[in-house]
């Protein structure tokens, strides 16, 4: 039986992460920084050996763009790749598209403080995280640990959010603990799996 592994690997720098923006569900691309970070994020993989059978990622550009260059990096371009908006971002409704210190003067810093980093509160028109681990987490179950049980080799580029919903089920977080939890952007979460889908071993390649 081959190794059960799994790796997570957060987009790289977006232009609107760069604006100090509102993402969610918009679509703006890498910049040159973020194109950097996920050729790094080839690189380490490339450098620990990992060759992959199946890639997922969202149906938003950044994260696509950046599984595009891992696996360039790689030498691997030629994977199955499965792509579903179940890994989306978090949807930040009627806050999208806005600068953050721009949305602290119209609703207040307290209430902006609480849509980001409450578990259940959501923004206007938006997901809270509880939301977004509702749609995220029945994907990863049903169709991405699957293959990795199987010894697939399985490669996901994501979002700060969305990944946050497998990093809670694989490290049995507590909602705080989730809530407190950061992903840098382009640096893999490399996990090896038991049979029985806990987490046998992990290695954070964060520069």
């Amino acid at each position: 039986m081959s190794e059960r592994l799994l790796v997570l690997v957060r987009h790289g720098q977006s232009e609107w992460n760069l604006k100090n923006l509102f993402t969610g569900w918009k679509d703006p691309d890498l910049t040159e920084l973020g194109v950097t970070e996920a050729k790094d994020a080839g690189r380490k993989l490339k450098a620990q050996g990992f060759a992959f059978d199946i890639a997922f990622t969202s149906l938003l550009i950044r994260a696509e763009h950046t599984l595009d260059l891992v696996l360039k990096e790689l030498g691997q371009t030629g994977i199955p790749v499965r792509k579903d908006q179940a890994l989306n971002e978090r949807d930040y409704g009627d806050l999208a598209g806005l600068n953050k210190d721009e949305a602290r003067k119209k609703w207040g810093e307290e209430q902006v403080l609480i849509w980001r980093r409450s578990y259940d509160v959501p923004p206007p028109g938006g997901e809270s995280l509880k939301d977004t681990l509702a749609r995220t987490l029945p994907y990863f179950v049903q169709e991405i640990l699957p293959c990795v049980l199987r010894g697939e080799s399985t490669l996901v580029a994501a979002h700060g959010n969305s990944l946050r919903a497998l990093v809670m089920v694989l490290e049995k977080l507590s909602r705080e603990q989730i809530l407190k939890r950061e992903l840098a952007t382009g640096a893999p979460l490399i996990y090896r799996l038991n049979a029985d889908a806990t987490v046998a071993s992990k290695l954070d390649l964060a520069a």
